[in-house]
């Protein structure tokens, strides 16, 4: 059978317009396959209590690429994108809060009722982070070299060891640092107070099922650090509309640029003949044929689920098996009547803290204590909670007065019998919150909760990981997906990786899809697929 299409994209979320986009702006003829009935994955949004809508899993926006939303021309089809009033707030458990600015004056004043080292630490702090973020972008935007390839990947290996090499000798370390070492202690090698300590923490707890004391775990804060907003770095906010916004307005230029997109097309199989790919086969017996196949699915899924065993080697099929794949999450959208009173923030009306990310993790005693609640075999007591309120600056997503929230929670491990117990664990989330805000949970009216479980059915991640695989060293730039496979492709002829599962990894970036759509190109400008 002849294809019909040059390329077929398996998926349509964001990653997955993406790669589309870039391919049908160079003349192919493309085609994206999306089993929902919706294109965008995980970030969507829906109406999940009559007249509120929220966005259902991905809930913030920060590490969109600019270059993309400028070459996809977001703005244009209506995205518009506002940053959070305040950056974070952390409600503390002796009737104090600390707040984290959009700059860092304000921030360095802030903290300087907590520790005045800390406070003198900050510029320094922060000076270390944009370095070393200067240094990982650059990797990002590029393929990583495959370990055991060729003469592009020895290139790829020396651009690499040059970045590195311009930094001056202590940057070169803290960069190290900043992969290697444990967040704990990166964190109390430069600040003294527990809070402080903290309100860096959450970021390389975010998705990540680790105890703080584990090896590479500083990574997950550089990796949320690295994005920005109207050209501030580090900063985040809201696409007016919900995350769904974002993928919107990427469908439109994807429209408009030819791509075709099915949604309702849920692949079964990914067709391999001749040691190639060939095409996909859906759910209603139908195929669709192309020149070669971009899956923006979660390696795990693709290798495991739909491409029979007896096309892939066993050593990489058995590497596949082996990628980490637990974040742990408990997701949930609410309804609210009003909005959260904090006992250290008295007052019923809006304030900035209600538009910034609101932290319920005050120490790392604490976050280690949740941490340690899930690896003994039950969900934490006291969970890490991530409480965003995005209707305080988008008056579309809920009724006059009335308020949506997302709740991002850790740790609520797989393994569990969520059926069962689903209404017991938001219970523990709501009751957290309750000890520092005291009327949150008599203000809701509705709420809808994402176990992993949920993540996993709904949104096809394996084990509910919102990165498509943890983002540990072992599982980042040549190691991701897999050793010998880090350039975007996959080990069977015409088949790539364009999903979060590639380099560099996962958030709503968009860059995976981007690079997987330009190392396509320049096959296919060399006469082949490999």
């Amino acid at each position: 059978m002849n294809p019909q299409d040059d390329v077929l994209i398996l998926g349509g979320g964001h990653n997955g317009l993406v790669c589309a986009c870039y391919l049908a702006s160079a003349g192919k003829r493309v085609r994206v396959l999306e089993r929902r009935s919706i294109v965008g994955g995980t970030a969507v949004t829906e109406e999940f209590h009559p007249g509120f809508r929220n966005s259902t899993a991905s809930y913030t926006v920060g590490l969109l690429d600019p270059g993309i939303v400028r070459d996809l021309k977001l703005h244009e089809h209506g995205l518009r994108i506002v940053p959070r009033p305040m950056a974070n707030f952390l409600p503390l458990p002796n009737g104090e809060s600390l707040s984290i600015y959009n700059n860092d004056a304000d921030t360095a004043r802030e903290f300087a009722r907590f520790s005045p080292r800390d406070a003198e630490a900050l510029s320094d702090f922060r000076a270390m982070i944009r370095k070393a973020g200067d240094v990982v972008l650059r990797q990002m935007h590029r393929p990583p070299p495959n370990v055991g390839g060729g003469l592009r990947d020895w290139v790829r290996a020396a651009q690499s060891g040059n970045d590195v090499r311009r930094l001056r000798a202590r940057r070169r370390q803290q960069l190290a640092d900043l992969f290697l070492m444990p967040i704990a202690d990166l964190l109390q090698g430069w600040f003294e107070n527990p809070h402080i300590q903290a309100a860096f923490a959450f970021d390389a707890v975010v998705g990540n099922h680790a105890s703080l004391h584990a090896p590479g775990t500083a990574y997950g804060l550089l990796h949320h650090a690295l994005g920005e907003i109207a050209g501030r770095k580090g900063m985040w906010g809201h696409a007016i509309g919900g995350m769904g916004a974002i993928t919107q307005a990427m469908l439109a230029q994807a429209r408009e640029l030819g791509v075709i997109v099915e949604t309702g097309a849920e692949v079964v199989e990914v067709i391999v003949e001749a040691g190639r790919a060939q095409g996909a086969m859906l759910a209603d017996g139908s195929d669709r044929r192309a020149g070669l196949i971009a899956a923006s699915l979660a390696p795990k899924l693709l290798y495991l689920d739909l491409i029979d065993g007896s096309a892939l080697d066993a050593e990489f099929r058995s590497r596949i098996e082996r990628i980490r794949t637990e974040s742990a999450v408990l997701r949930m959208n609410v309804a609210l009547s009003e909005l959260p009173d904090f006992s250290c923030r008295p007052g019923a009306g809006m304030q900035d803290h209600h538009g910034a990310g609101i932290v319920i993790g005050p120490t790392l005693d604490y976050m280690e204590n949740a941490y340690l609640d899930a690896r003994r075999g039950d969900w934490s007591e006291h969970p890490v909670i991530e409480l965003l309120i995005p209707s305080t600056v988008d008056d579309t997503l809920a009724p006059e007065g009335k308020h949506v929230a997302s709740l991002f929670c850790q740790h609520f491990p797989r393994h569990r019998d969520w059926e069962q117990r689903r209404e017991e664990a938001a219970d523990s989330v709501f009751a957290a919150v309750d000890r520092f805000a005291p009327n949150f949970s008599r203000s809701v009216i509705a709420r809808q909760i994402l176990t992993p479980a949920d993540l996993e059915r709904r949104f096809r991640l394996p084990g509910g990981d919102i990165f498509h695989g943890a983002h540990t060293p072992g599982q980042l730039w040549s190691n991701r997906p897999v050793m010998g496979h880090a350039a975007y492709r996959g080990p069977i002829a015409g088949l790539y990786h364009c999903g979060a599962g590639a380099h560099p990894g996962g958030g709503v970036s968009g860059v995976p899809g981007r690079n997987a759509a330009r190392e396509i190109l320049r096959d296919l400008k060399r006469g082949g697929i490999r």
